[in-house]
């Protein structure tokens, strides 16, 4: 069987494609910096609005008393309790790198620690 016949244009433009090599020209030595932004991971969401809205509630039901809404008022301050917990937690964890990713604050002691060498460049 014989091979197909391509069109002569297609040849061409095979070959210049095979010599074009791109370049690049860097304005700064690719190294790493030796620190990072130091930004929030991230903001996380709002905590205990329901808990915190409920002894509103009840204080506006009850023109402001305390003794009304104290069943409300254990409510919201036990879930502020178990938040920041949970807060503690998960900073414990992210200091010990156990979540995966490591915090800006801790990847800059590292980096501070471990500097890169420009002496190569």
């Amino acid at each position: 069987m014989a091979a197909p016949v391509y069109p002569a244009w297609l040849g061409r433009l095979a070959t210049r494609q095979q010599r074009w090599v791109p370049t690049m020209c860097p304005t700064r030595p690719l190294v790493l910096a030796n620190q990072v932004a130091n930004c929030r991971l991230h903001l996380g969401e709002a905590m205990c609005t329901t808990e915190m809205s409920l002894p509103m509630a009840c204080w506006k039901q009850n023109e402001f008393s305390d003794a009304a809404c104290a069943k409300e008022i254990q409510t919201f301050y036990d879930c502020v309790a178990k938040t920041d917990a949970e807060h503690k937690e998960r900073l414990k964890q992210e200091s010990l790198g156990q979540m995966g990713n490591l915090s800006p604050k801790t990847v800059n002691k590292l980096l501070r620690r471990f500097p890169n060498s420009t002496d190569d460049f």
